[in-house]
Formats: structure tokens, sequence, C-alpha cells
């Protein structure tokens, strides 16, 4: 690789946690490097920030290839539950933070929390839908705005 990275910009549109820790690593990482980051919250992403289900952000075990079992084995009833419940145990014993716990650490290192105005519109949600750490609604444009001579990354 040549010359430094400077900026990251991550977009976040999976809602389940094999879907939003990538993204939180990857920006406390670059946070940690002295990488500037910014955080894009769209679709199902917006879960991560959002109040009521932040909390609650569980395992997709239908259709997950990294499970390894078959699609049928995914839906059985509770098996979300167990595994989210394993993979949590299993994150913490690496002392990775659960995903509230792990949003407001990177927000604090200076990180850009934003939610996508076409996702908060489509599902009809407001800024005090959000958690604190949101720094605003923006668009798809502004976001481009803010990502401008960095990195893109789609998670």
């Amino acid at each position: 690789m040549t010359g430094t990275i400077e900026k990251v910009s991550i977009i976040v549109s999976k809602g389940s946690l094999e879907g939003i820790y990538p993204a939180l690593i990857m920006a406390n990482g670059a946070r940690a490097e002295g990488i500037d980051a910014n955080l894009f919250f769209t679709f199902f992403g917006l879960d991560a920030i959002h109040r009521a289900r932040h909390e609650h952000i569980k395992l997709a075990t239908v259709g997950n290839p990294g499970l390894h079992l078959p699609t049928w084995a995914g839906g059985l009833p509770g098996l979300s539950s167990v595994m989210t419940h394993y993979m949590a145990h299993k994150m913490a014993e690496l002392d990775i933070p659960p995903i509230p716990e792990f949003i407001e650490m990177i927000a604090d290192s200076g990180a850009g929390l934003y939610a996508c105005q076409a996702s908060v519109d489509l599902f009809g949600l407001e800024k005090s839908d959000f958690i604190e750490q949101v720094a605003g609604i923006i668009t798809v444009g502004e976001f481009y705005g803010l990502a401008a001579g960095g990195q893109i990354i789609y998670t």
C-alpha cells in the first residue's frame, strides 16, 4: 500500500450481530490508529443505533453460511437466541464490548455516527428514535461529502 489512510467511512446496512460488529471493529481500529471514521447506518443497520433495538441485536441463523447449518435448522425456535448468547459469551471472553457500549466508546473516540435519511423516511423514524451518539440524519449525498478523500467500506 502506498500512502497513508486518513479517513474511512463505513456503511452499516445489516441489523444482525454479524452485520454490525465488523463495522464497529473496523471503526474502532481506525480510531485507535488515528484515522478519522464515520459510520453510516442504513436500512436494517439502523437497528444498531435505534433506542429500542440496539440492545437486542441477534445473530442471523437462517441462511447464514458461516454457521454451516442447513437452512431449515437455522429456523428452529430458539436457535437464534442460543447462538446470540453463545457469541456474546465468546466476544466477552475477548473483551469485545456489547453493541451499545461499543458504539458509545467509538463515538467518544471522535467517530461520527449518522443515520441514512432515505431509510429513516422509509421506516417512519425520527431523530428521537436514535441513541444520543447519532450526530445526524443525512442524505447519501451528504454522506459522500463526509467520505470525500477517504476510503468507503461496506459491511
